[in-house]
């Protein structure tokens, strides 16, 4: 989406201008982290000045933790979803699969778990890491009322986790290259292993 010119923004409300530079935010730290995003670069991603981003959410910090904060809300609230869309059985294979479906799905959306990465990246950062903490800790509360075992969540949770590890390597993009023993590259067969039947969509969509 192509930043709004100066008339289009004057038309906006207050809660649309606000939702264009959370968004344009998204975007900016999505690909350069919390340390590596300047509020003149969001501002420049949102097609606004500088001192506007600041006049609307303060520091910097401040509007990292409403980005990701929102970028966890919106992965637990897509297990909400499929938790509350029909009964869910925590011993039905066929269920996780609809909660591991409706996850992967948030791939080509990759802004929103580069973000929550980002997240975890900056956790010497005290007020990041606090929000990250109760963030994972809520979206594990999500899964929980499945009815599963602790071991059951872990063990979902987790292959989210490498999920979105292998997605920021870009491992997806690279399938079938030589490692650097000529031999084929391992990375390969877990990549194939991780994504399963959601990665010809997604190498497709990486062309």
């Amino acid at each position: 989406m192509s930043p709004k010119t100066p008339a289009e923004r004057q038309r906006l409300s207050a809660a649309e201008r606000r939702g264009l530079v959370v968004a344009a935010a998204t975007r900016a730290f999505a690909r350069g982290g919390y340390a590596g995003t300047s509020t003149d670069t969001i501002a420049k991603e949102a097609g606004v000045s500088q001192p506007y981003v600041v006049r609307i959410f303060g520091t910097k910090l401040d509007l990292f933790l409403e980005v990701l904060e929102g970028a966890c809300e919106q992965i637990r609230q897509t297990f909400q979803s499929v938790i509350d869309e029909a009964p869910f059985d925590p011993e039905s294979e066929e269920d996780w699969e609809r909660l591991g479906s409706a996850y992967t799905d948030l791939i080509h959306d990759r802004d929103v778990l580069m973000v929550m990465m980002h997240g975890f990246a900056a956790g010497d950062v005290e007020q990041v890491a606090s929000r990250c903490r109760v963030a994972f800790g809520r979206i594990y509360e999500t899964v929980a009322t499945t009815g599963c075992t602790p071991e059951r969540a872990r063990e979902f949770i987790a292959h989210g986790m490498l999920i979105n590890v292998m997605l920021s390597m870009r491992a997806h993009e690279h399938i079938g290259e030589d490692g650097e023993d000529g031999e084929g590259n391992a990375l390969t067969v877990l990549t194939e292993c991780a994504f399963g039947d959601t990665l010809p969509a997604l190498t497709a969509g990486s062309r």
